[in-house]
């Protein structure tokens, strides 16, 4: 994410056949695996599924809605209004009152959000620095690789006559923080049931390469997942 990173692994076929047409899934498994730690460790996050803030910096005193918002400020605002109140009531975030302006507040990092922040930021069209922020957990191990399909399609995502590879596996969340485990009908009303996951606990995933016409293959698919909020704020009031 950081300057619009964005990983793209070039492998080649034949490192990862077995025989003529069958695929190796161990090598897979290998090649899948470093993805993910790659990732991680290129962007220095603390696992690879990331709960998205919005556009804020920190600190940050929350500013009203206005008339002169454009669409993007007016759904920032709302995100924000949200996800900032959540993370203070589970601890990542401080939360004090703006004097003298109801319903206005002041906000931080905590010693335990600025371990779990990735942060990031670009340049808009009219030159505005935007600041996008995630508490990101759970590194990701690969159990095995189940399944690989490959298919060619006269239509593709990037060209005609494409051939993709699916790539079908089993993972495990190797560290799930408290703040998650004990918040997680929280997470899920405002991010989706995705947004948790737990230790000891198997889930597939697919991964998927485009086959190019070198007969590499080109990795399509995100290597870490980012969640937005689209749900609605649960706190202990309710």
């Amino acid at each position: 994410m950081k300057n619009n990173v964005q990983l793209t692994i070039l492998i080649l076929v034949s490192s990862l056949l077995f025989g003529c047409d069958t695929y190796n899934k161990d090598e897979f498994k290998k090649l899948i695996q470093n993805t993910y730690d790659r990732v991680q460790a290129n962007l220095k996050i603390k696992g690879h599924f990331c709960l998205y803030l919005g556009s804020v910096k920190f600190p940050y005193t929350d500013i009203p809605p206005s008339k002169e918002d454009s669409q993007w400020e007016g759904w920032n605002k709302e995100d924000l209004a949200k996800t900032l109140p959540l993370f203070a009531e589970i601890g990542l975030l401080t939360r004090q009152p703006v004097d003298g302006k109801e319903e206005l507040y002041h906000y931080d990092l905590t010693e335990l959000g600025q371990e779990y922040l990735y942060s990031s930021y670009k340049k808009s069209g009219s030159g505005r620095t935007i600041y996008d922020n995630s508490f990101c957990y759970g590194p990701i191990k690969v159990i095995k690789v189940t399944d690989v399909s490959e298919k060619t399609y006269e239509h593709g995502k990037y060209s005609n006559n494409e051939t993709q590879v699916s790539v079908y596996f089993d993972y495990e969340v190797v560290d799930t923080p408290e703040w998650v485990i004990n918040n997680q009908d929280k997470l899920k009303a405002l991010y989706d049931s995705s947004s948790v996951h737990l230790q000891n606990v198997t889930y597939p995933h697919m991964l998927l390469y485009i086959k190019g016409k070198d007969g590499k293959l080109y990795k399509d698919s995100s290597a870490h997942f980012l969640k937005k909020p689209y749900g609605k704020l649960l706190t202990d009031k309710e």
